[in-house]
């Protein structure tokens, strides 16, 4: 694990298993959700490599996990609903130059599979998986997230994502009072989707909490070209719910990618 000085913010890094002498592809670039974070991602980007055959990378955005915390998260470091565009446009190219990386495959989830689209809209990658993106705002997003809400002031989910977060208030009100927030019903990137031209893989599952099909069949809908997976049994985080058949579905993706 390592810390990254993107302009004047640490962000922890961590890279999985080392490329062969002979291979050139491109690595995995892991995006975690909005409540994210390197260890709140467990295994399954180790175990993802090992089905790919490619190394990764994973980072934790400002304010998760190990990296530096957002100052005043609920007042003057409140995050705008542009939120996924600064970190999809300006934190992400200056991380990948920082590290090293060219043209990663990209593998978002929630928030990072929206960052994951936002970049490759604007930016060359090798191909890009997105599982359970947002590119619109639903009332049964909304409504997942008060539920959190209530659960974090009320329940257990303060003492579980502290597990992950150095500083877990940090984590959980940047995301939820954003997405919260009046503005940030008009957030929409469905006519930016259709400047992607790399592969493009979209994962969800059909019992999702905070999103429905329309997500994955909107981004379709922009870029005709892509290919998409609608899981039955599966939640919000397909990768936890269905591995087995995820990283099947994402190896089998990659095979002809660079």
């Amino acid at each position: 694990m390592n810390l990254v000085d993107i302009n004047g913010v640490l962000l922890e890094v961590a890279r999985i298993g080392a490329p062969g002498p002979n291979d050139r592809r491109e690595p995995l670039l892991f995006l975690h959700e909005g409540l994210g974070s390197i260890a709140q991602w467990g295994d399954w980007p180790a175990s993802l490599c090992a089905a790919t055959g490619r190394e990764g990378v994973v980072y934790s955005r400002r304010g998760y996990g190990g990296s530096s915390p957002v100052p005043d998260v609920r007042g003057a470091g409140r995050l705008g609903p542009d939120y996924m565009h600064r970190e999809a446009l300006q934190v992400l190219p200056a991380l990948l130059e920082r590290i090293g990386i060219r043209q990663p495959v990209l593998v978002g989830h929630s928030d990072g599979g929206t960052i994951a689209l936002i970049h490759a809209a604007h930016h060359p990658v090798s191909a890009c998986v997105a599982l359970a993106p947002h590119v619109m705002v639903e009332d049964i997003s909304v409504s997942g997230i008060e539920e959190a809400r209530h659960e974090y002031e009320h329940g257990s989910l303060r003492e579980r994502l502290a597990r992950h977060h150095d500083d877990v208030d940090s984590a959980f009100w940047q995301w939820n009072d954003v997405w919260l927030s009046p503005a940030f019903r008009a957030f929409d990137i469905r006519k930016e989707l259709g400047a992607i031209t790399a592969p493009l893989l979209c994962i969800q599952g059909e019992q999702d909490r905070y999103g429905t099909l329309a997500q994955i069949r909107d981004v379709q809908s922009a870029v005709p070209a892509a290919l998409l997976l609608e899981i039955a049994d599966c939640g919000h985080s397909p990768h936890r719910d269905q591995r087995d058949t995820v990283n099947a579905a994402i190896a089998n993706f990659l095979r002809d990618v660079n």
